[in-house]
Parts: C-alpha cells; sequence; structure tokens
C-alpha cells in the first residue's frame, strides 16, 4: 500500500485501469498473485503479483503453470525509467534491458514473453541508485502526464489481447511521446 501511487506502481494502476474497463470479476489470491477474471467474449485473467517488487518471476512461473498457458501468452506490463514519462513500447520478447523486476521474470520463465514497458522517465532522478526515485509518487508537473500514460497504456493493453500485439505495436510504439498540457 505505501508504494501505491508511485513510479514503480504504475503497471498496477495500468492494470486497474484493464480491470474496470473490462468489468473484471472479484480479485482472489492465487498463483502467488492477486488474480481477476474479465473479456469481452474470451475469458482474460490479470494478475498482479504479490511478490516482493522485482521478484516477481516466481509469480510469473506459477500463474502461467497454474493456468496451463505458455509464458507467451501473458503480457508482463512494467514502468521503464530508460523511456520519457509518457513513452510506451511494447515487444513480443527480449531482454530485461536495465529493469530489475523484468531480470526476475526472464531468469524464471526465460525471453519469450510480450512486455509493455510504461516509461516513467528519470529526468530529475539522481544518478546511480535509482530506488528513492521509482519508489516516490509522480511530481505535481508529472501528475496530469501519468494519468494520461496510464489511460494510454490500458488501451494497449487492451488492443494487445483483443487485437493483436502488433497491431498494438503498431499503434503505440510509434505514437510520439505525449506533449505537456497546454498551460
Amino acid at each position: 500500500m505505501e508504494y501505491e501511487a508511485t513510479r514503480h506502481n504504475i503497471g498496477f494502476q495500468i492494470v486497474d485501469v484493464v480491470a474496470k474497463r473490462l468489468r473484471a470479476g472479484r480479485w482472489e489470491r492465487r498463483f502467488l498473485s492477486d488474480v481477476a477474471a474479465a473479456g469481452r467474449g474470451r475469458r482474460v485473467w490479470l494478475a498482479k503479483p504479490r511478490t516482493y517488487m522485482n521478484r516477481s518471476g516466481s509469480a510469473v512461473a506459477e500463474l502461467t503453470a497454474g493456468l496451463g498457458v505458455p509464458p507467451s501468452a501473458a503480457l508482463i506490463v512494467v514502468d521503464d525509467v530508460d523511456l520519457p514519462l509518457g513513452r510506451i513500447r511494447i515487444r513480443p520478447s527480449g531482454g530485461p534491458g536495465t529493469h530489475n523486476g523484468l531480470r526476475d521474470i526472464v531468469a524464471a520463465v526465460g525471453t519469450g514473453f510480450p512486455r509493455l514497458r510504461a516509461g516513467v522517465g528519470r529526468e530529475g532522478a539522481p544518478s546511480g541508485d535509482l530506488a528513492d526515485f521509482v519508489l516516490a509518487p509522480f511530481e505535481d508537473d508529472e501528475a496530469q502526464r501519468a494519468e494520461r500514460l496510464i489511460e494510454r497504456a490500458a488501451d494497449a493493453v487492451t488492443i494487445s489481447v483483443f487485437d493483436g500485439l502488433e497491431r498494438a505495436m503498431n499503434r503505440f510504439n510509434r505514437t510520439p511521446l505525449m506533449q505537456q498540457p497546454e498551460e
């Protein structure tokens, strides 16, 4: 709860918006996660790992095994300080980059899972250890852009799931960085 509105928790915020849009059922604790079923004509499982931050690999492994699906059927949603605030990047697979949570998932299930990285930026972050930066809430001047990022990323998740990853990549990977709202 103490990290609920932080940069590092934006993935959960995105999943919460998707859950609301898809009218997900009740959240239950299963597979080291909070999970809820949702969908429009097809069942979709939403999950928020209950493991420590950056230790989601065991939850992803347990979830995919428990549901009987390969990791390639999951879409992992994470924050990314290496992307400017507002940028979205979707990939069908790959390495973890500098993201410790993705590194743990890769160690648990390999690189063959799609991921959506939501850019939270690092502008104004101290050099070196970013822990305090990502565990802090967005600054007042960033809050509106962060909210728009959450909504757009929820759109990207929905399109990925229902229309295909390639369509979502074509739409959101090419969309220019959101501009700051005019004063």
